[in-house]
């Protein structure tokens, strides 16, 4: 058994050293370049014979390579392995956002230098300077290095424990600022076996992939899990997929792929952008793992893909909806692989008070969609956030993890390192010691556990609160979404403002770029506000309709919640227009003016079904609003 990806691409290179590890399609499609396991150790040792003349061991350097140069990055970051240094990642800056976060993790890693392309190296040190952002740290052209005639290896093992830090994994930043979490070699390993059982993987299993290689679903789940198991990957640039979503399933087709996968709204793009034509194009019969995580996994999206490509040879069994972050390496649960997911029906009205109750029927119910389950001796708990307490088996509570695949905290942050990744639950007793036992990740994330199947429900920090009552953003956000043809999919965002001592609901939503001539704000005002209302009982106090991409969004393509309501507080949100009630309501402090409030929308909406306004009145007064 190897203890470090160092040993595995060493033992990769002696046993199969002409075996392609990855294959890069520059454009997406045919024009490919390739790596085999031989000639990947051969640029990782240049890489970190040259790192170990410059730099002690533990330091760390900052990658930062175009998406279109995935080959370099790899070698850049075994090399670190190679060396023991500690790489962290981050994606090309395409704005000032972009050149912030690289300037802010750098500052925050403490790098001693920046490797990246000789195309990129100047682009990025004109960047930084224009920004005027002073990084104190030397520069690296990996591939310049490599391709050199001179290119000789010094290399030396470096002493690598188990328990050695490997890699800083900077989180997605969509509820907060991104934090460096501390990935050891052992977490690493233990996340790769994660992946291979739960997947179901061998050492013939492909990999298509196109998410970003600094992120964790693409670093660890694609690249590093081919060179764990033996096996071929086949890569492209994010960017190459979303200008046309079709390539990522003729790469699929075209090399007999197992195992791709990406979040919720990939799958939703190429049910809209696939024409019947192409699908006579496509073979998808070899696709065994369609993995689906890092946002909500929505069983119409799962239902509506597999529909349309059946006719290619897809399985519904095939999606496999996972749940993971960062701060767990990757991989926390998932079900078995090429079997059917399983969903749970649950009613509307007892999920807004944080309980779980199987809906009888579909009236005013909800479709929630299973994640799996623990692997290993990964341990999920139901935990209240407020009393530490585990829940009952029908509460929702967050979500805590504990096992061997976790990181071991933030760097440089060891207060948020003790509150996140070291917590007890409260009076959790050890019942043959007496003694406290285990401690635990707080993952932030809210669900409840089902016949040990995980569902997640939603994020601690948006879960917003109207009447009383739990909403989830994600589920207004899809009510919005299907308002308007010209509203972009995965493109709104639902968030609180107080106002007069209130929380009121917010809505931005991005236009199409076709639409962006066609539609007014006063055409779709009263179109949102009946549609939420009807669907979440909620008064909408503000819209803003918006360009085209201007939406914030992580790296990854998560909402940034919290960014929209801090720029929509600012009016700095890019805006085609915007809307804002006037609230006829001259006391929002007074409870009874509340329900009268509410009590007069139930009058005005008449037809809506009668047994949803009793089981949503039975609530309000169960709240004792009177």
């Amino acid at each position: 058994m190897h203890s470090t990806i160092v040993d595995l691409l060493r033992q990769r290179a002696h046993h199969q050293p002409q075996q392609t590890a990855y294959t890069f399609l520059k454009d997406g499609e045919t024009k490919a370049v390739s790596l085999t396991y031989q000639t990947l150790d051969q640029q990782a040792q240049i890489i970190a014979s040259w790192l170990q003349t410059q730099y002690r061991q533990g330091d760390r350097v900052l990658l930062v390579y175009p998406y279109d140069a995935g080959l370099e990055f790899i070698a850049a970051f075994l090399g670190c392995l190679y060396a023991g240094i500690v790489a962290v990642a981050c994606h090309p800056p395409r704005n000032r956002a972009g050149l912030i976060e690289l300037y802010t993790r750098s500052i925050s890693a403490e790098v001693s230098a920046i490797l990246t392309t000789q195309t990129l190296l100047p682009k990025l040190k004109a960047q930084l300077a224009s920004g005027q952002f002073s990084v104190s740290a030397d520069w690296c052209a990996t591939d310049k290095l490599v391709n050199s005639p001179n290119a000789r290896s010094n290399w030396q093992p470096p002493a690598l424990a188990s328990d050695t830090l490997a890699f800083l994994q900077y989180t997605s930043g969509s509820t907060g600022t991104p934090k460096g979490v501390m990935v050891t070699h052992a977490a690493l390993m233990h996340n790769q076996q994660l992946l291979q059982l739960a997947f179901g993987h061998t050492e013939h299993s492909v990999g298509v992939g196109w998410l970003p290689l600094f992120h964790d679903m693409g670093l660890i789940g694609n690249v590093l899990q081919a060179l764990y198991l033996g096996a071929s990957c086949v890569l492209m640039s994010p960017i190459d997929f979303v200008q046309k979503p079709m390539r990522w399933l003729q790469a699929i087709s075209r090399y007999k792929a197992t195992t791709s996968g990406a979040p919720n709204f990939a799958y939703d793009l190429l049910c809209r952008k696939v024409s019947d034509d192409q699908l006579q194009q496509l073979d998808l019969s070899r696709w065994e793992v369609a993995f689906t995580g890092a946002e909500p996994v929505r069983i119409e999206t799962l239902d509506r893909f597999s529909q349309k490509f059946a006719v290619c040879g897809f399985r519904k069994a095939a999606f496999y909806p996972c749940y993971g972050m960062a701060e767990a390496t990757l991989f926390i649960s998932g079900g078995q692989k090429l079997t059917p997911t399983k969903v749970l029906q649950v009613e509307e009205i007892a999920l807004e008070q944080n309980r779980i109750t199987v809906a009888q029927n579909s009236e005013a119910s909800r479709c929630l969609v299973s994640c799996g389950h623990a692997w290993l001796d990964t341990q999920i708990k139901i935990v209240d956030p407020q009393s530490l307490q585990p829940c009952q088996p029908d509460q929702i509570g967050e979500i805590w993890v504990s096992g061997s695949g976790l990181g071991t905290g933030y760097w440089n942050q060891p207060e948020q390192t003790q509150r996140t990744f070291y917590a007890q639950i409260d009076n959790q007793i050890d019942d043959q010691n007496s003694t406290s036992i285990g401690t635990y990740l707080r993952t932030g994330d809210l669900g409840f556990l089902y016949g040990n199947e995980l569902f997640v429900t939603g994020r601690l920090n948006d879960v917003l609160v109207f009447w009383g009552f739990n909403h989830y953003p994600q589920h207004i956000e899809q009510t919005v979404e299907a308002c308007h043809a010209g509203f972009k999919a995965d493109g709104n965002a639902a968030f609180s403002v107080k106002i007069n001592h209130e929380e009121r609901l917010v809505i931005v939503q991005e236009i199409e770029r076709s639409y962006r001539n066609q539609i007014a704000i006063e055409e779709v005002v009263e179109l949102i506000r009946w549609n939420v209302f009807e669907q979440h009982f909620i008064d909408v106090y503000g819209i803003v309709l918006l360009k085209p991409g201007s939406l914030p969004k992580t790296s990854s393509g998560k909402v940034q919640r919290s960014a929209c309501r801090a720029l929509y507080l600012t009016q700095e949100l890019d805006a085609i227009g915007q809307w804002q009630s006037s609230d006829p309501y001259s006391d929002p402090n007074s409870t009874m003016e509340r329900y009268f409030k509410l009590e007069t929308h139930i009058k005005r909406y008449t037809h809506l079904t009668k047994g949803r306004i009793q089981r949503w009145m039975g609530a309000v007064h169960s709240k004792n609003l009177d």
